[in-house]
């Protein structure tokens, strides 16, 4: 799990009642194609997005916008649980990269350690006060780019954001083939034993 403050700015939840699910996942496709661009060029492995494990929700009392993305990379599947915690000054964004097996035990821990999250007095966003900077995008693009949502006015967006946030899987799917060779194991073989 990575815990990461992001200090954007207040993110206005004006759009809570209008995330279009369709619309944010087809952008999250687009901009993963353009990134493979790049992964080709580099030599990296491609990655795939298979769709939503759970759609985006906003709760308005915590103010916590929750999503999960299934993605594949060379045959390995992997979820991104990702939730933003809103806060006056900006968002903590916390991440975590499962296998789809261990979503069903490992979720529910992760909600329950999250709610013991809170921000410190006077940071906290119901707190805002005018005058306070306002971040340049709102929920739907904390879905679809987090932090290099403010990119997308220069046209730089397409070109790097899926590189950096979806890197963390491509180095999941790295480092179980480093495992898997450490302990004698074939990638098949411990497929199988996760399956069992």
């Amino acid at each position: 799990m990575i815990f990461e403050f992001d200090s954007v700015g207040y993110v206005k939840d004006d759009e809570k009642d209008a995330l279009d699910s369709k619309a944010i996942l087809d952008s999250i496709k687009t901009g993963t194609e353009h990134s493979n661009e790049e992964r080709r060029k580099r030599g990296w492995a491609t990655m795939e997005i298979l769709g939503w494990h759970a759609q985006p929700r906003y709760d308005p009392v915590t103010n916590n916008l929750t999503w999960a993305i299934r993605g594949s990379s060379e045959g390995d599947e992997v979820v991104n649980y990702s939730v933003r915690l809103l806060g006056r000054r900006g968002v903590m964004d916390v991440d975590l990269v499962l296998d789809p097996t261990q979503v069903a035990s490992t979720v529910p821990e992760f909600d329950q350690l999250l709610t013991g999250f809170e921000f410190t007095s006077g940071n906290r966003y119901a707190e805002f006060m005018a005058g306070d900077k306002i971040a340049e995008y709102g929920l739907t693009a904390l879905v679809a780019g987090g932090a290099g949502a403010a990119l997308a006015k220069s046209g730089l967006l397409a070109k790097l954001w899926k590189v950096l946030v979806f890197g963390a899987v491509a180095a999941v799917a790295a480092l179980k083939r480093v495992l898997g060779a450490l302990s004698g194991k074939k990638p098949a073989e411990e497929s199988a034993g996760a399956a069992s």
